[in-house]
């Protein structure tokens, strides 16, 4: 029994909540708003909606205290953003006419107007839009959503705390705005900030608000001297104002490490830390400086990014641990549960023992609750439930799934050899330029084209039964002949099929591995309204059968220039799955990479001579901290390349990366060995390309020239100043053209004629280099 006098005032709480709704209305609502279909007034009401429900879930499980202001009709970043004021000067006319369509503008862009960039936030999968500032930047505070939002809550009788992206994390988030020095440190405007967040926390005093979350993830990074002291002062500074709630400093996805001490000494009224397996340092890390005395701990035992069911009794016993180390201890998930799907309850294609494995986001509320309840009153409140998770842990451990010797033995089986090229790019990029005969600066896309609504429809009747298979195979042929016939008109030198067979670039791999479950409705924000259904890594992976080679062979056959063979490499196909938990990542990787070998064996054999390997995940799944990536990066660089490093001297490896910075990884890109690297480098205006020439990178690389994530469509003036922008950093004969993504979620229209402003782009340039 837990003595009560040791934890009566135990709540339970979270930091975050799906936003999509059961059915992605938010989605919905959104595109329909965009396309004029809804009006503003109508998506309004709709994103309220789905907030009281949110809130009314969390209630009604036992959630104790609800968050408010983590919900976002795009993204919390740029909510942020437009909470500070700090709207850049290309978009101010466009947000002072309406701030709604201004506020898309700056995530999506116009066609006039570029929008704001977007990358990884740390290393998941979700995506922010990177704010802009500069040394003239003035800070205003507008907190109508905030106090709205938490209003809301208030009225349904709810005790609710409102979270904030914490002022130092959002200046190291952001960037040089265009035009500004790229030495200008956006942390030198933090005394300017501060002003705005203390307005910002009094009106939500004013609103209701007993306490207010600060959320802080970039202090899990390596941080500078200087950026630690810069934290001293912010929460000093923030917790010395005397018209402020209380306030809760938010950490997660690391440990804390040098800037625990600085959180625990400051004037703030409680932390919330992450005690999550990755993150258990910051247990010994807090006993180290005396605990928090007099201060509030909400302790994230439950696992916010990942859908395994929790070990309740190894976190009740964590719990109990942290009981002497503050005034008050609650519990939580170790982030946002945004990071999940939200719930497993309409999963009807799992086996039910499997299904009782995992936790979505309403699962992990009840795991949060219930433990605590135990922590609170004791495990004997809690005995039926801590005995059916010890069931559901051993059932899980001792499956049959979970282990596959022949597998293992495979895997153990690989030699340093079969991770290696059998020549040197110097060698085999001879071999590859005589056997493909492509131009200077050769144009190409990344993999996919627009997912039409007929092809959605025709996918959608194949799983009704009302078209058999003989049906949608002709629907799929007829798409690649289209796509095909489009590319050789525009002038593509190397051709894709454009993946009208492929659901998503991880899933459509994973429903035809051995070892992976698939959701029907497990879906995941990864940027805007672009959601994904992450697969479950749940056993050991092994191909049944080929999985690609009957579409690209058709492509081929209809065509004389090279086809791309499109693979999904092994890092993101873990990256952008929900991975096992009981054994080392490396070890996944290389039995994902042993399968996907099979498949560029096969490729091969049947005549492809360009095949595609993404890695977009490599950059995100980088640890956030610096001792931790040599590790990561050896296993992950070679399951790249043993994935890829048993084809010939000519045939053409590549792969693609987005959605990131590269710049730290390069040596990392450079160990890959592929023959030629795509990277998303439109909206940073080729940044990329520099930190590869800074690099010495020897092999061919493709910045994009062409932002896919805008339906703005780039002018082929546009696209040549980039080629001749990166042509300053790449020499013309490894410059190679190409969009900056793939094409799955724009329109044919757009892409049409971006793709032809991109090949006439490519005409331009080539001609400036070799005059007639």
């Amino acid at each position: 029994m837990t003595p009560k006098s040791a934890a009566a005032a135990t709540r339970a709480t979270v930091y975050g909540y799906p936003r999509q709704g059961q059915n992605r209305e938010l989605k919905k609502a959104v595109e329909g708003y965009w396309k004029g279909r809804v009006t503003a007034d109508a998506l309004r009401a709709t994103a309220a909606d789905l907030r009281r429900s949110n809130w009314r879930q969390l209630a009604d499980a036992g959630i104790h205290e609800v968050p408010t202001g983590d919900f976002s009709l795009y993204d919390h970043v740029l909510d942020t953003t437009f909470m500070v004021g700090a709207i850049p000067e290309r978009h101010r006319d466009a947000v002072t006419a309406d701030a709604l369509d201004g506020y898309f503008a700056m995530a999506r862009g116009t066609q006039e107007v570029a929008p704001l960039e977007m990358t990884k936030w740390f290393d998941t999968n979700y995506h922010y839009l990177v704010p802009e500032l500069g040394p003239d930047t003035v800070f205003t505070a507008d907190s109508a959503k905030q106090t709205g939002e938490l209003k809301e809550a208030l009225a349904l009788g709810l005790t609710a705390r409102p979270v904030l992206v914490g002022p130092v994390t959002y200046l190291l988030l952001s960037k040089p705005a265009p035009g500004v020095a790229a030495d200008f440190d956006p942390l030198t405007l933090l005394d300017g900030l501060l002003p705005v967040y203390a307005e910002v926390l009094a009106d939500l005093r004013a609103a209701g608000a007993e306490w207010v979350q600060l959320d802080e993830p970039a202090l899990v990074q390596d941080r500078t001297p200087a950026e630690l002291n810069a934290a001293e002062r912010a929460y000093r500074g923030l917790g010395t104002l005397t018209d402020r709630p209380k306030l809760l400093v938010a950490s997660y996805f690391d440990r804390l490490g040098d800037a625990l001490p600085v959180l625990a000494k400051a004037p703030v009224d409680g932390l919330a830390l992450d005690f999550t397996e990755g993150a258990a340092a910051n247990l010994d890390a807090l006993a180290a400086v005396g605990g928090l005395p007099g201060k509030r701990l909400v302790a994230g035992v439950v696992d916010g990014r990942n859908i395994w069911g929790n070990d309740l009794a190894k976190s009740l016993s964590t719990l109990g641990t942290l009981l002497g180390l503050a005034d008050r201890v609650d519990v939580s998930a170790s982030c946002s549960l945004l990071h999940v799907p939200l719930d497993t309850a309409p999963e009807r294609d799992i086996e039910p023992q499997i299904l009782r494995w995992l936790a979505f986001a309403r699962q992990k509320t009840r795991e949060i609750v219930t433990l605590a309840k135990g922590l609170a009153q004791g495990t004997d409140t809690i005995a039926a439930e801590l005995a059916a998770n010890r069931a559901d842990l051993a059932s899980r451990a001792h499956s049959p799934i979970t282990h596959d010797p022949a597998v293992r033995a495979r895997a153990a089986a690989t030699t340093e050899a079969d991770a290696r090229r059998s020549q040197p790019y110097a060698e085999r990029t001879a071999a590859q330029r005589a056997h493909l005969g492509l131009p200077l600066l050769p144009t190409t896309t990344i993999g996919s084209f627009p997912q039409t609504d007929e092809l959605r429809a025709a996918r959608a009747d194949l799983r009704a039964g009302r078209i058999d298979t003989a049906g949608y195979e002709e629907r799929v042929k007829a798409e690649i002949q289209q796509v095909i016939a489009f590319q050789e008109k525009t002038g593509l030198d190397v051709l894709v099929h454009g993946e009208p067979e492929r659901n998503d670039m991880v899933q459509h791999f994973a429903e035809q591995l051995t070892g992976y479950l698939a959701t029907q409705h497990g879906w995941v924000q990864s940027y805007g309204t672009r959601y994904v259904r992450p697969p479950i890594l749940a056993g050991d992976i092994s191909r049944p059968e080929p999985m690609t080679v009957r579409w690209t062979t058709y492509a081929q056959s209809l065509t004389d220039r090279p086809v791309k063979g499109m693979l999904t490499g092994p890092v993101t196909m873990l990256a952008w799955s929900f991975v096992r938990d009981d054994q080392p990542l490396g070890e996944t990787a290389r039995q994902v990479a042993l399968a996907l070998r099979e498949e560029v064996s096969d490729l091969e054999a049947a005549g492809t001579s360009v095949i595609q390997v993404d890695e977009p995940a490599l950059r995100e799944t980088l640890p956030l901290r610096a001792a931790d990536r040599d590790a990561y990066l050896a296993w992950a660089t070679e399951a790249f390349r043993l994935t890829t490093g048993g084809v010939r001297p000519d045939t053409q490896i590549h792969t693609h990366m987005c959605y990131a910075e590269f710049g730290d990884i390069v040596q990392a890109i450079d160990d890959l060995d592929a023959d030629v690297i795509s990277l998303e480098a439109a909206r940073s205006r080729m940044q990329v390309a520099r930190e590869l020439s800074g690099h010495g990178y020897p092999r061919e690389a493709g910045p994009g020239v062409y932002d896919i994530h805008s339906p703005r469509v780039p002018s082929s003036e546009e696209a040549a100043d980039l080629l001749r922008t990166g042509l300053k950093a790449i020499p013309a004969e490894r410059l190679w053209v190409n969009p900056d993504c793939g094409l799955k979620t724009r329109g044919w229209p757009e892409t049409r004629a971006s793709l032809e402003n991109l090949v006439a782009a490519a005409r331009t340039v080539r001609g400036e280099l070799s005059p007639s």
